[in-house]
């Protein structure tokens, strides 16, 4: 009887949310009726385009309308009260115009900003979105076949949409460059992590695939640069690894977390790093990371764990030197939005005038927004003509050594460099956007790499592996 009340109330649960989808919101899906969130169908691939600039990928900005159901802890609370403890994107009072503009809705519907969210409440916000740039190397294909797809991955692209990247991830350049469009991804890496991915395309492998990762019947092979001389002989980490935060993602070696286990072993010491051969027998949320940090050899460009916010000693030995509450605040303050505004708004790094902000700054200050902006637009691209570097975040000038392993002497980058010519026609300005309002400035090279490498996974009946990536060389040096 239990079971049964149990399974009814999901369904009542099921067909409300079904229910609360207004019209707006309803769309034919291959012949039927069934109503499912804005934002989800193959019209997504055609949202918007590329166009590359100083060696980064960029994504004209376009409109998105991010939606999201009440969740259980959200009900009872006022809308701006949630978005202003759970969406950190924008300060308050922009999410107040939002919803006093009707970008914000609920269920389709305008609402107050005093309006109380309910469960099941389906919440719209519709934005004018700007991505991150991304590092412009073309996606190698190391394998590919009717029911497997193999790539080795670039630095700085996201596997799959998260946050301030969605065309600019691995899976849409897949689906709009290569047309491979219904991939399950077998496994994840972290945005700037490079090196071996898969993907699925039948069901059947994909089961077969992710059965043998489940239950450990699959090697895995990083390479990573630590600081200082890592240990000659090989060392076991058997730290337990818990998550402090899902929502910036980061965690810390305590008694309380899951069990997990790598094995490292040195191959080279160039005086200053070492090469080491990390082989994670568990899958744990930033496993190999977070046990090079415990044994006081964080990766020497891991810009969240090799850093001073986790204490003098950088967390070696699991000495954070503050409380976790108070490391959770710190991390926000370093890990934010505000370090992608150019020198005018904020005193971090130099700026760079990029084609997109240029554009920004010539209507910026426009007044009406029915002006006709088609002679800025000229004017951007006499601009785009003569376009110099401007300090290190130029890739043209500052790009290091293990960068141009990706795109030097690349025919598929020439190609891509050609095919992604900045438009300016395709730069849209919106007055009401938060973001078009702010200049940002290109991700600087040290911003894009991680020298963190999947080289290779080995299954029951199955091997793939990539080539070793330039930081990796015995006597390597950043140039």
């Amino acid at each position: 009887m239990e079971v049964s009340n149990l399974t009814e109330n999901k369904a009542v649960k099921r067909k409300a949310k079904e229910n609360v989808l207004s019209t707006t919101y309803k769309k034919k899906v291959k012949g039927s009726n069934k109503p499912f969130r804005p934002g989800f169908g193959e019209e997504k691939f055609d949202e918007t385009d590329y166009y590359i600039e100083n060696g980064l990928r960029k994504v004209y900005p376009y409109i998105f309308t991010y939606t999201s159901y009440c969740k259980g802890r959200w009900a009872g609370e006022k809308l701006m009260d949630i978005y202003a403890r759970e969406f950190r994107a924008h300060p308050r009072e922009e999410y107040v115009k939002a919803v006093l503009s009707g970008s914000v809705t609920v269920n389709g519907k305008m609402v107050g900003t005093d309006y109380v969210l309910r469960d099941n409440d389906l919440i719209a916000n519709k934005v004018h979105r700007h991505e991150i740039p991304v590092l412009a190397a073309p996606l190698k294909i190391i394998h590919q076949s009717d029911d497997l797809v193999i790539i080795d991955k670039p630095p700085s692209i996201p596997v799959h949409p998260c946050g301030r990247y969605r065309h600019n991830s691995i899976a849409f350049i897949l689906g709009k460059e290569y047309n491979l469009k219904n991939l399950n991804i077998l496994h994840r890496l972290d945005r700037l992590t490079s090196g071996l991915l898969m993907f699925g395309l039948k069901a059947d492998r994909v089961k077969t695939m992710m059965d043998q990762i489940r239950e450990r019947q699959v090697s895995k092979e990083y390479v990573c640069r630590v600081d200082g001389n890592f240990p000659d002989q090989p060392v076991c980490c058997v730290e337990p690894i818990e998550v402090i935060s899902h929502k910036i993602g980061v965690c810390v070696v305590s008694p309380s977390g899951k069990g997990c286990k790598t094995e490292f072993s040195k191959l080279s010491y160039n005086g200053k790093s070492s090469v080491v051969m990390c082989r994670p027998l568990t899958g744990r949320m930033h496993q190999i990371r977070i046990h090079l940090q415990y044994l006081g050899h964080p990766i020497v460009n891991d810009p969240l764990y090799n850093h001073e916010v986790f204490g003098p000693n950088k967390g070696k030995g699991g000495d954070l030197g503050k409380s976790r509450e108070q490391l959770l605040e710190d991390l926000i303050k370093v890990h934010t939005a505000e370090n992608w505004l150019n020198e005018e708004e904020s005193s971090s790094g130099t700026s760079n005038d990029s084609d997109q902000t240029k554009y920004d700054k010539l209507v910026g200050e426009k007044k009406d927004e029915n002006e006709d902006t088609s002679g800025q637009q000229a004017t951007i691209a006499e601009e785009n003509k003569n376009i110099e570097c401007a300090g290190s975040t130029s890739l043209t000038c500052g790009i290091t050594s293990s960068l141009k392993h990706y795109t030097e002497n690349d025919k598929q980058y020439e190609k891509l460099k050609k095919q992604y010519v900045f438009d300016p026609k395709k730069i849209t300005y919106d007055p009401n956007c938060y973001d078009c309002q702010r200049k940002y400035k290109d991700p600087k090279p040290s911003d894009l790499i991680m020298f963190l490498h999947a080289l290779k996974y080995k299954g029951l009946d199955w091997e793939f592996e990539t080539e070793m990536p330039a930081w990796a060389k015995d006597d390597w040096t950043e140039s």
